[in-house]
C-alpha cells in the first residue's frame, strides 16, 4: 500500500494534542490560583492568631491577672475565687447573727489572702501542695454555709426586707421629725410669754388712761383718711408684729402717712396696748383693735365659726385621733381654724371707711418704701400679689382636690399661685364684686375638708381666682423660713417673708437669715433684757 503524501494526511493527532496541553495548562492555572487563595487566607489567619495574644495581655493588664491565672488548672484563680463567695456569704452570717461562723470565715479569708501575697512577693504560680490544705478548708465553710441556706436567692430575700425595714425606719423618723418640727414652731417662747405677761401687769398699772383716750381720739382721724398709706396686721405676737411696724417706718420716705390697725385677740390685747403705747415707731400712727370687738364675727354669719361647733371637725383638729393619725399633723393644726387667721377675709368689714390697704403676715420684714404700692393700678382686680408659680409646685393643682367635681370644673390646675403675705386690697372692688360671699360659699363646700386641707391659701385662691393681679416678684420674697434663698433676691426685695417653721423669734429659726429680722429689735429695750430676749 503507497502511503500519502504528508500534506495530504489528516492532522488528527496535532489537533489532540493542542486541546491536552491547553486544557493541562489550565489546570495548572487553576491550581495556582488555589494555592495562592490558600496561603492568603494562612496568612490573614496568622493576623488575626498574632493580633489575639496582644489583645489578651491588654485584657490581662486591666485585670490584674497573670498568665498563670489563664491555665485551666490555675491554683490562684480557684482560691480568688474562693475568696469573692466567702466575703460575700460574710456579709449575710453577719446579718444573720451567726458570728462564730462569721469569724471562722474572715480568718480563713485572710489565709486565703496571705497566701497569695506571699505567692505575688516571691513571683512564682502556686503548688498543689502548698494551696491544697487552703482551698479545702475553705470549700469546707462554704459547703457549710450552703447548708445553713447563705446562697444568693437567700441574700436576695433578706436584703429586700432589710431595705423594706430601712424604709420603714424612715418613714418612721420622717413622721416623727415633721411632728417635733411641728410642735417646735408651734410653741410659744417663755421670753415671749414673758413679755406678755410684764406688759398687761404694765397696762393694768397704769394710771395715765386719760393721756391714752385722748390720744386715741387723735388718731381716730387718721383711720379713716383715705389719702394715708393704710396697712393691717392680724397677729397674737407682740415682739414679731412689732418688727413688721419698725421695719415699715424705718424704711418709708413718710412715716407720718402710714398708719398702722393692729388686730389681736383678748389674751394679748392689753400687752399689744401697752407695747406700742410705750414705744414710738418715727411717728407712725398704730391703732390696736381686739377681734371680740367684731360682734358680727359669729357661727350664723363665718363659716369657720359654724364649723368648730361640729364634732366632727373638733375630731379632726384637737382630739388627735381621727383617722388613725393617717392625716399629717400639719393638716389638723388648730390655727387654721383660728379667726385671726381668716380675718383677712373680712377686710372691708373690719375697715369700711377705706379704700385700699395693704394687707401684712406678723412674719415679715419690711426693707424698703412701701408707698408705691398704694398708686399700683391692679387693672380692675381685688388682690394684687406677687406670683409662686415659677415651680409646679406651686400651681393649683398643688393644693387642691382635682378628684373633686367642684374643683376639676370651675378651675385650671396650671393656673398660676400667689402668695399671701404682703397683698394689696382694692376694697372698693371687693365689695362690689362681694369676695366676702365667694369666700364663703367654698368654705360651705369644704365643711367636710374634700376640697382643700391646709391653710388659708387654697380657699384664698379659690376667692380671688380671676381676680388677682399679678405684682413684681422684688415686692415679695419668700422662703427664709424653710429654704435658700437667693442674695440678690435679698437685696433687691421689698418685704422678706420668713414662711414656713423657722420663724426668726424660735429656736429654729434659720441662723443666717436672723440678722434681717433682729436688726429691727432693740434688744436694749428693759423689757426685753428682762425676759432675757437675746
Amino acid at each position: 500500500m503507497r502511503r500519502r503524501n504528508s500534506d495530504f494526511r489528516r492532522p488528527v493527532r496535532r489537533r489532540f494534542s493542542n486541546v491536552f496541553w491547553l486544557t493541562l495548562c489550565g489546570l495548572v492555572v487553576l491550581l495556582l490560583i488555589i494555592l495562592l487563595s490558600r496561603t492568603t487566607r494562612d496568612s490573614s489567619s496568622r493576623l488575626v492568631y498574632t493580633k489575639r495574644p496582644y489583645r489578651h495581655d491588654r485584657i490581662a493588664d486591666g485585670l490584674n491577672i497573670t498568665e498563670e491565672m489563664l491555665r485551666p488548672e490555675s491554683m490562684t484563680r480557684q482560691i480568688n475565687d474562693q475568696i469573692s463567695l466567702a466575703k460575700a456569704i460574710l456579709v449575710i452570717a453577719k446579718e444573720s447573727n451567726n458570728l462564730q461562723f462569721a469569724w471562722e470565715l474572715s480568718a480563713q479569708i485572710r489565709n486565703s489572702q496571705m497566701l497569695l501575697s506571699n505567692a505575688a512577693s516571691r513571683r512564682s504560680p502556686l503548688t498543689n501542695g502548698e494551696s491544697e490544705s487552703v482551698i479545702r478548708d475553705m470549700a469546707l465553710l462554704l459547703y457549710q454555709a450552703q447548708q445553713l441556706h447563705y446562697d444568693s436567692a437567700t441574700m436576695f430575700m433578706r436584703l429586700k426586707a432589710k431595705i423594706q425595714s430601712l424604709e420603714e425606719q424612715a418613714n418612721s423618723f420622717s413622721e416623727k421629725s415633721s411632728k417635733y418640727g411641728q410642735i417646735a414652731a408651734e410653741e410659744v417662747p417663755k421670753s415671749l410669754y414673758c413679755l406678755g405677761v410684764r406688759l398687761t401687769a404694765e397696762w393694768f398699772r397704769s394710771s395715765n388712761l386719760q393721756k391714752q383716750l385722748k390720744e386715741e381720739k387723735q388718731a381716730a382721724v387718721k383711720l379713716v383718711d383715705t389719702g394715708l398709706y393704710h396697712f393691717c396686721v392680724f397677729s397674737d405676737n407682740i415682739l414679731a408684729t412689732s418688727v413688721v411696724v419698725n421695719s415699715t417706718a424705718m424704711n418709708s420716705k413718710n412715716p407720718d402717712m402710714v398708719v398702722f390697725h393692729l388686730v389681736t385677740d383678748e389674751v394679748n390685747y392689753a400687752a399689744m396696748k401697752a407695747w406700742f403705747t410705750m414705744n414710738s415707731f418715727r411717728g407712725v400712727t398704730v391703732v390696736v383693735q381686739k377681734i371680740e370687738e367684731f360682734s358680727w364675727l359669729n357661727a350664723s354669719y363665718v363659716p369657720v365659726l359654724k364649723q368648730l361647733q361640729d364634732s366632727d371637725t373638733q375630731n379632726y383638729y384637737f382630739s388627735g385621733n381621727h383617722d388613725n393619725s393617717r392625716t399629717p399633723i400639719k393638716f389638723r393644726n388648730p390655727k387654721y381654724l383660728s379667726m385671726l387667721n381668716h380675718l383677712r377675709f373680712y377686710i372691708p368689714e373690719v375697715f369700711p371707711a377705706l379704700k385700699k390697704v395693704v394687707f401684712l403676715d406678723d412674719d415679715v420684714v419690711v426693707q424698703k418704701d412701701l408707698s408705691a404700692l398704694f398708686t399700683t393700678d391692679l387693672n380692675g382686680n381685688v388682690n394684687g400679689a406677687v406670683e409662686t408659680c415659677m415651680e409646679t409646685f406651686h400651681r393649683y393643682h398643688k393644693y387642691l382636690n382635682y378628684s373633686h367635681p367642684l374643683i376639676r370644673q370651675h378651675f385650671d390646675p396650671d393656673a398660676c399661685g400667689w402668695a399671701f403675705g404682703m397683698n394689696v386690697f382694692d376694697l372698693v372692688e371687693w365689695r362690689k364684686r362681694n369676695v366676702t360671699g365667694i369666700y364663703h360659699y367654698w368654705q360651705d363646700k369644704n365643711v367636710d375638708r374634700t376640697l382643700w386641707k391646709l391653710g388659708t391659701l387654697p380657699p384664698g385662691l379659690l376667692t380671688f381666682y380671676g381676680l388677682t393681679e399679678a405684682l413684681n416678684p422684688s415686692w415679695h420674697v419668700l422662703g427664709f423660713g424653710y429654704t435658700n434663698v437667693d442674695s440678690k433676691l435679698i437685696e433687691k426685695g421689698a418685704v422678706l417673708h420668713f414662711n414656713g417653721n423657722s420663724k426668726p423669734w424660735l429656736k429654729i429659726g434659720i441662723e443666717k437669715y436672723k440678722p434681717l429680722w433682729d436688726k429691727y429689735v432693740d434688744y436694749s429695750h428693759p423689757l426685753l433684757q428682762q425676759c432675757n430676749f437675746h
